[in-house]
């Protein structure tokens, strides 16, 4: 393999090392989708992402988005951090719009900090019943509101809504996966049985960028 220019970059950072690490290569136009997986794995980072030519018309880039298991769709941190080095690497202002596999996705840049404009949300209920998701969730069935709902704005999550705070705690499910709960008291569950730990109802995402190192082999 050839040597292979890539950044590390901390998004939902307030200063250098800090937040949430992105691996990002300059160029993945030579690498096939089983070397990229590979190279995520390798890197053992939540999101590795790759810079390619844009096919879509309109779009300044083409990314694709791996984690250590599987290709995503779309996720936030890794749109919000493969943006900042498609500006610096292109010369592109600030605003950019990256071509990933749930579409075109704008993102904007006022200094460092960044904004993305998802999907407009898709929604379906699910087909599990209250019951399920609190024996899915070991939690008692009156803990568990109906409502829930599935909302896909480029990467799909469950929304489920908890009668009370006392049951907003981290929980098992019955796969040995843990769920997590936010402030707003809704339990996320990846549909890949990965537990999820944000979800923005505005399909707004904001974050601050800090740059660690530039690495040319």
């Amino acid at each position: 393999m050839s040597n292979l220019r890539y950044r590390i970059v901390n998004v939902f950072a307030e200063s250098a090392l800090a937040g949430n690490p992105l691996c990002v290569f300059e160029d993945g136009s030579a690498l096939d989708g089983a070397t990229m997986q590979a190279l995520a794995l390798q890197f053992n980072l939540s999101e590795t992402t790759f810079i390619l030519p844009p096919t879509a018309e309109g779009a300044t880039a083409h990314v694709r988005i791996f984690t250590p298991g599987f290709e995503m769709p779309f996720a936030g941190h890794p749109t919000l951090g493969t943006a900042h080095v498609v500006r610096d690497l292109m010369q592109a202002g600030d605003a950019v719009k990256l071509q990933m596999l749930a579409g075109l996705i704008p993102v904007t840049a006022e200094g460092n900090v960044w904004t993305l404009k998802a999907n407009a949300p898709r929604t379906h209920v699910p087909e599990a019943s209250r019951e399920d998701f609190a024996r899915m969730l070991a939690l008692d069935a009156a803990d568990v509101r109906e409502g829930a709902l599935w909302v896909d704005t480029g990467s799909e999550q469950l929304i489920m809504p908890l009668a009370s705070g006392s049951a907003a705690s981290p929980s098992v499910c019955a796969d040995g996966t843990s769920a997590f709960v936010d402030s707003s008291r809704s339990v996320m569950l990846s549909k890949w049985l990965i537990a999820s730990f944000a979800y923005f109802s505005a399909s707004c995402w904001r974050s601050r960028l800090r740059e660690v190192a530039a690495i040319a082999p």
